[in-house]
């Protein structure tokens, strides 16, 4: 049995029809001694566009956990903009067999974050992957760049 199929849309062009694009995100965490003076950074890219860029610091903490509060705001800032499907890159293999389930957790201190990461990634289409520290430039350079600030 065929049913009549309602519709008020009067465009049907495929643009209507596309879910919106799989965004590509680089971050890093960095610490001056470890540990020691820290920030974040991070770069939200639909193709070439910049939807977002981050550079905060973040007090004085461990390389390991700039690497996850790197990761947690750019999570938060993709899911700000509605963003739901997205390629995760970082220069912390730790962080990232972490997240993929190929390493356990083991230290008590970033048993959190990596939590806090678990639930962001609810309900988001994603990948996550380790990239060399030059392929993660401008993330590295951001959060240099907000510990080179003054406070």
């Amino acid at each position: 049995m065929n049913l009549p199929v309602e519709s008020s849309r009067t465009d049907s062009s495929p643009s209507h029809f596309s879910s919106p694009p799989v965004i590509q995100i680089y971050c890093d965490g960095a610490s001056r001694g470890n540990p020691g003076p820290a920030a974040i950074g991070g770069i939200l890219l639909e193709g070439e566009e910049i939807l977002a860029e981050i550079s905060e610091r973040i007090g004085s903490t461990t390389n390991n956990v700039a690497e996850y509060r790197s990761l947690i705001a750019c999570l938060e800032k993709a899911v700000e903009l509605k963003r739901k499907k997205m390629n995760i890159f970082m220069d912390s293999e730790l962080v990232v067999k972490q997240v993929r389930g190929e390493y356990k957790v083991k230290k008590e201190h970033l048993k959190a974050y990596h939590a806090q990461v678990k639930v962001l990634l609810e309900g988001l289409v994603w990948t996550i992957g380790h990239v060399r520290r030059e392929e993660n430039a401008r993330a590295d350079a951001l959060a240099n760049r907000a510990l080179d600030r003054s406070n």
